[in-house]
């Protein structure tokens, strides 16, 4: 991997803790509740705001959700990714300088994601198999002090939406070799009580189409 495509931590030519003191006193100011930059294909769908958590069945879901804060010069971080796409990420905008990885924080994932949340904008987590109420809750009051988003790849006890891919798959070729163009997704959103919401999104880039997923080759995952 290149250095110019490698994710990247502070800036290593001024002090590391004052440059957490600045973003933790940025962070303080921002009230939570205030929208939190979105993709365009996604404001309408899932507009993030600060304080929230948002789980996801997919790491390019995850993905799209944070890029948008990124791309707006916001800090993001991924804990518990092992498999974080550094390609996938810049192809979306996400701003690899201003990217805090975490790739296994193992039985202290509770407290590493605790501390991203402290000082970065928005936080994909991929936690472990099961997370009870108070694990839950200690990162809810968390991500209320620093109005910070919190996009969880899995499950979670409480969160302000349920993004999950219902349908997927490529345009292209119909049958024998050529190139797959563009994955298209039909992504659904439940909130609460409320019906769910559904649309019809591109990758990459994350465009919302206007017309339904009728063309696509279907694939499995």
């Amino acid at each position: 991997m290149s250095t110019s495509r490698s994710v990247a931590a502070l800036d290593q030519r001024r002090d590391v803790v004052e440059q957490l003191r600045q973003r933790v006193a940025a962070m303080e100011h921002k009230p939570a509740g205030q929208p939190v930059p979105t993709l365009p294909g996604l404001a309408g769908l899932v507009p993030l705001h600060a304080g929230a958590t948002y789980s996801v069945d997919s790491a390019s879901l995850a993905l799209a959700l944070a890029a948008g804060a990124s791309q707006a010069g916001e800090w993001v971080g991924f804990a518990g990714c092992p498999d974080f796409g550094v390609e996938a990420a810049a192809e979306l905008g996400v701003e690899l300088s201003r990217t805090v990885l975490v790739p296994d924080p193992g039985e202290h994932w509770l407290e590493v994601t605790a501390a991203l949340v402290d000082v970065l904008r928005v936080v994909v987590l991929r936690p472990p198999a099961s997370v009870d109420e108070r694990a839950a809750g200690i990162l809810d009051s968390r991500l209320r002090t620093r109005s910070a988003v919190l996009v969880v790849h899995g499950q979670w006890p409480r969160v302000e939406a349920r993004v999950s891919v219902e349908e997927t798959g490529w345009t292209g070729p119909g049958s024998g070799t050529g190139q797959l163009e563009e994955r298209r997704a039909r992504v659904v959103v439940r909130r609460g009580a409320r019906p769910p919401e559904r649309a019809d999104l591109s990758w990459p880039g994350v465009h919302r189409l206007d017309r339904q997923v009728r063309e696509i080759r279907r694939v499995s995952g």
